[in-house]
């Protein structure tokens, strides 16, 4: 599948896949879009707080990153588990422009060992970030009160429906710890439905620019 490396509207670059019409960000603002759905709606509910954080869609690694650049302002200790299942290649990430649009030149090295360290083993980017890359279908996580907070950021449903079934979110659910809280940019009836039917509690918030509204779920 044909893939093009676009720049959205706040300056940053995305992945962009012209037979879906799919983006791995929004085109109004791919950092602008991962402060606010996961940093600002998720990461921000634990302040002082050692975590464990499952992003469902490693993709470029920009919530990696970020929630890393904000972890090293408080010295908020991390265990970071990125799930993938077709990794972006090095040569993709490399074009990504992340790391001087958030002028944070001096963390090029930390950006470039997430896409360039192995799958499956834990690694100390920091003394307070441990990094963890799975290849993994959604599908077959089986993680059981493992986590604290999910970003999930699945392609969307228009183009993976399985992606967002009651099927993975009750994966989702088990992998969450009581009181722990999932936040993705989408928000559909459908969605909401089997997040409902899965056990959590849910929650409508304003979306990212661009986008009306986006879901928060919580494990209660």
């Amino acid at each position: 599948m044909k893939r093009e490396i676009i720049q959205t509207q706040d300056g940053s670059t995305t992945i962009h896949l012209p037979e879906w019409e799919e983006s791995y960000h929004s085109k109004h603002g791919a950092i602008q879009e991962a402060y606010h759905v996961f940093i600002k709606s998720g990461l921000e509910l634990f302040p002082n707080k050692s975590i464990s954080v499952l992003e469902i869609g490693f993709g470029t690694g920009l919530n990696a990153f970020i929630t890393y650049l904000e972890a090293k302002k408080t010295q908020q200790i991390i265990n970071y588990v990125g799930v993938e299942a077709y990794p972006v290649l090095e040569e993709e990430a490399v074009l990504m422009n992340y790391v001087g649009e958030l002028q944070a030149q001096e963390e090029q090295g930390v950006f470039t060992a997430m896409h360039q360290s192995t799958w499956e083993e834990e690694h100390v980017l920091a003394t307070n970030f441990n990094f963890t890359k799975r290849q993994q279908f959604f599908q077959d996580i089986t993680d059981v009160n493992q986590f604290d907070l999910i970003y999930f950021d699945a392609f969307g449903f228009k183009v993976q429906p399985e992606l967002w079934s009651l099927e993975i979110f009750q994966k989702m659910y088990l992998a969450l710890k009581t009181g722990g809280v999932l936040v993705t940019y989408a928000c559909r009836s459908s969605i909401k439905n089997a997040m409902l039917e899965s056990g959590f509690t849910v929650e409508k918030l304003p979306g990212a620019p661009g986008k009306r509204e986006m879901l928060r779920a919580t494990k209660n």
